[in-house]
């Protein structure tokens, strides 16, 4: 059940960073976060009513969520909004998820999890990966260089909010979190009310239709499922698993946009895997350290 929730998440996300791409034109990054969010509010807080009990967090958990809702369902929907305004769907994507490492590296510093020699090591080629995918965008630009900049902003809030939603789901119900965290979100966007009243009535059907489905199925569905795999695993394995959205964006971007990535910011994509895979390297146990293991 863990590993079809995990398909569902990076299916819908990677289908995420198309639809915002093909929406974006309609709506300002703001507007589009906020009604989003009003719509996986709303079919949230209907799992929430339909499920078990509700749990009253305590206070550390209510600043977990709070701190979870406006990091992630809040800021990080607006970056990454207003960042695929100039960026192309598959470019966002690779960028947005050097999110894992940043996980494995806020877990050690603030959960004292420690940072290991590898994990140094991958984060700094991943920052280069970074770099070189903005300079094969174009990022001497202004807007290309702000698209970077915000999609760089996206990563780092995706990671908080991960930090910050793992230990409120030890005692709290999944579904209970998710809704209070993209609640807390919606209202942190409500400064984007009139923008959202504005575009909403000039945009066309499908981009309005867009916006539903990115709140019905990325947000309310796949964000569901998220909180149900990360409930059952360790945050850092998990996030991993989403660094196949960036190559599904590429393909979906490809596909829908005839949008290629230039050559060095794919380059830039493949070098951030690669210290992806670095950061997951651990320290060879010696052979006599095994042996001793066995005999004890």
């Amino acid at each position: 059940m863990v590993f079809i929730a995990i398909g569902v998440t990076i299916l819908a996300w990677a289908s995420a960073f198309i639809v915002i791409r093909g929406t974006g034109q309609y709506f300002s990054g703001g507007a589009l976060a906020l009604g989003r969010l009003v719509v996986g509010t709303v079919l949230l807080g209907i799992v929430v009513l339909l499920g078990r009990k509700w749990v009253a967090p305590n206070r550390r958990e209510w600043l977990q969520i709070i701190g979870f809702g406006v990091l992630w369902f809040g800021a990080y929907n607006v970056a990454l909004n207003t960042a695929e305004q100039s960026l192309d769907a598959g470019t966002t994507a690779m960028i947005v998820n050097i999110g894992p490492i940043l996980i494995a590296l806020g877990a050690g510093v603030f959960l004292r999890e420690g940072i290991p020699k590898w994990l140094a090591i991958g984060a700094g080629v991943a920052f280069l990966g970074v770099v070189l995918i903005g300079f094969g965008t174009g990022a001497k630009e202004l807007g290309n260089g702000v698209g970077v900049a915000l999609a760089l902003v996206a990563a780092v809030t995706y990671a908080a909010g991960v930090l910050l939603q793992k230990p409120a789901l030890k005692r709290l119900p999944n579904a209970q979190v998710t809704w209070l965290g993209c609640a807390i979100g919606m209202v942190a966007t409500l400064p984007f009310a009139g923008d959202l009243v504005r575009d909403l009535t000039d945009a066309p059907a499908h981009a309005i239709v867009g916006m539903l489905y990115l709140g019905a199925i990325p947000t309310a569905l796949a964000f569901s499922t998220w909180a149900y795999a990360l409930s059952r695993m360790p945050a850092g394995q998990l996030g991993v698993s989403t660094y196949i959205v960036p190559p599904l964006a590429i393909i979906l971007g490809v596909l829908v946009f005839q949008e290629v990535p230039a050559v060095l910011a794919v380059v830039g994509g493949a070098v951030c895997l690669v210290g992806v895979a670095l950061s997951r390297r651990r320290p060879r146990v010696p052979e006599s350290a095994h042996s001793d293991s066995l005999s004890a």
